[in-house]
């Protein structure tokens, strides 16, 4: 029998944990397990009125005041309850190693910032579905790293707004860089001739940039032969070809739907007692014409929907509950799409109810609409999220390549 070691401390690295969890027997992981998960900071959800709220607590159950605060003004500001439910994720990491490195936060520097990111790095992916025991537990990936940099950065602007942290923001960096007084036509002349102007930006780490993929048509096809109800079947329909975001398709009332024009109106609406809602704070007028959407949501109001109700969102649970009245949750859709997508055998990573969305802006661009125009009808605010979809998909790719090879489609 292996000698077990010294429990490591609360806060270091969870690898240790993993290897000292290898020294103990079944009683004494469980104990380990119930103990640890005491002394390790929570976020946790209560449902205040019709929007669900996220408090960060400590060891002791307590709340801890300053992201409480700053989730509070976020709220305050009309950011959504996805988002808050980020910040709480994340701003809880950046607790956990005030707590390790016994660092009051009002005392965070660029020098802490640095060791944050090596902390960050060395943390393990918790996600629901992964253990900690685990063989071959993943670290974080440099996109939640740069994520909960990126959630300090922003509530140190807060603390500082706020009167409760000194400037400037330790996780901003600003250098000084030159920008051409001149024309590139007399740069040669003018070399040394330049107007010098600051640049800010948050730490962070190098990430790969992973573009959305969209769905093949295979993938699609398969997908529709195994939703059966028709209200998660005009769900699919409504975001393939509206490219509604999940959210705002779960947002929609009765009045949104435009049936003899053929069109659905995204409002700005923040009254989902479950907390959906759209990205976008810009409404918005979706036309379908595809001649599936439209006839199949209309199919499930008259055929599926629970009559005795008055709540206004056209998707709600149904069945023969208690609850078959309540409006759909993001969850229960994710949950419903995942099963069809494992039925179809399409289920990965990538296949998701957003999924939809991506699929749909891809085959308007390579459709030939414009960047200003999908720009519209996604309802983004800067061109920069459209010009994601610009880019040719892979299988325009290899249609052209064969065709420049002169092979057989």
């Amino acid at each position: 029998m292996v000698a077990q070691r010294p429990m490591p401390k609360i806060g270091s690295d969870l690898l240790a944990m993993v290897d000292y969890l290898d020294t103990c027997d079944f009683t004494s992981k469980v104990e380990v397990f119930i103990f640890f998960r005491g002394q390790i900071m929570q976020v946790t959800r209560t449902p205040e009125g019709a929007v669900p709220r996220y408090f960060v607590r400590d060891d002791a159950g307590n709340s801890v005041e300053p992201i409480h605060d700053f989730l509070r003004y976020l709220d305050a500001r009309g950011s959504s309850p996805n988002t808050i439910r980020s910040y709480a994720y994340d701003l809880r990491r950046v607790w956990e190693f005030f707590e390790a490195r016994e660092l009051e936060w009002q005392d965070f520097n660029i020098a802490n910032a640095v060791d944050l990111i090596a902390y960050l790095h060395d943390q393990i992916d918790m996600r629901p579905g992964r253990s900690a025991t685990a063989p071959g537990p993943d670290r974080l990936s440099p996109a939640t790293v740069n994520r909960a940099l990126a959630a300090m950065s922003s509530f140190c602007d807060w603390a500082i707004i706020a009167g409760t942290l000194t400037p400037p923001n330790p996780m901003r960096v600003s250098k000084s860089i030159n920008k051409p007084s001149v024309t590139d036509r007399h740069r040669p002349f003018f070399e040394g001739i330049s107007r010098r102007s600051a640049s800010v930006s948050v730490i962070r780490v190098r990430s790969v940039h992973r573009l959305p993929r969209p769905m093949s048509d295979d993938q699609i096809e398969r997908l529709l032969a195994e939703v059966a109800s028709l209200r998660d079947r005009a769900l699919v329909l409504l975001m393939l070809h509206g490219g509604l975001r999940p959210g705002e398709a779960l947002s929609l009332h009765l009045e949104d739907i435009a049936y003899g024009r053929r069109r659905v109106t995204v409002r700005c609406r923040d009254d989902h007692p479950k907390g959906a809602r759209g990205k976008s704070r810009v409404e918005r007028v979706v036309d379908l014409h595809d001649g599936q959407a439209l006839d199949t949501i209309s199919a499930y109001v008259m055929r599926d929907r629970p009559r005795q109700t008055d709540t206004p969102f056209i998707f709600l649970v149904g069945g023969n509950g208690t609850r078959r009245s309540e409006p759909l949750s993001y969850a229960a859709l994710a949950k419903a799409f995942a099963r069809a997508a494992e039925r179809a055998g399409i289920k990965s990573p990538g296949v998701t109810p957003h999924a939809l969305r991506h699929t749909h802006a891809t085959r308007m661009w390579e459709a030939g609409m414009r960047e200003l125009t999908l720009q519209r009808r996604l309802g983004h605010a800067s061109p920069e999220s459209t010009r994601i979809y610009t880019r040719v998909s892979d299988a325009t790719v290899l249609a052209e390549y064969s065709r420049a090879m002169g092979l057989k489609p």
